[in-house]
C-alpha cells in the first residue's frame, strides 16, 4: 500500500538534514579550565558507545563511558564533578528538542 502523499525519504538527506539541525555529529563543550572536549552527538552514537553509557552503574561510570579516558582526566582536572555530565546531556537534549520540531523533508 503506497502513501496517499507518495513521499518517499532518501536516508542520506534525512541524517543530513538532522545533522544540520543539531549542529554536527559531534557535541563540544569548554571546561572551566578552557579544554575543549567532545563526544558523539546523541543522535550519531554507535553501538559500542551506546552500550557503554547505557551499561555505566555510577555516574563516575557514565562520565568515563561518555568522554573517554583522556578526556575525562582533564574534565576532572578542570574541577567537574561526575554528576556534572549529566546535566551537560539534559542541555544537549533539550537543544536537540528544540532544534528537531518536525519531520524533515526533502
Amino acid at each position: 500500500m503506497s502513501k496517499p502523499n507518495k513521499r518517499r525519504y532518501r536516508l542520506s538527506e534525512v541524517k543530513q538534514q538532522f545533522t544540520d539541525a543539531v549542529g554536527g555529529e559531534t557535541v563540544e563543550f569548554e571546561t572551566d579550565a578552557g579544554d575543549v572536549l567532545t563526544f558523539p552527538h546523541p543522535l550519531f552514537t554507535d553501538e559500542e558507545w551506546d552500550q557503554k553509557v547505557d551499561g555505566a552503574e555510577t555516574a563516575h561510570d557514565k562520565a568515563v563511558a561518555i568522554l573517554g579516558d583522556e578526556q575525562y582526566e582533564k574534565y576532572r582536572a578542570a574541577g567537574h564533578a561526575d554528576g556534572d555530565i549529566a546535566l551537560l546531556m539534559m542541555a544537549v537534549q533539550q537543544d536537540m528538542q528544540g532544534q528537531v520540531k518536525k519531520r524533515p523533508t526533502r
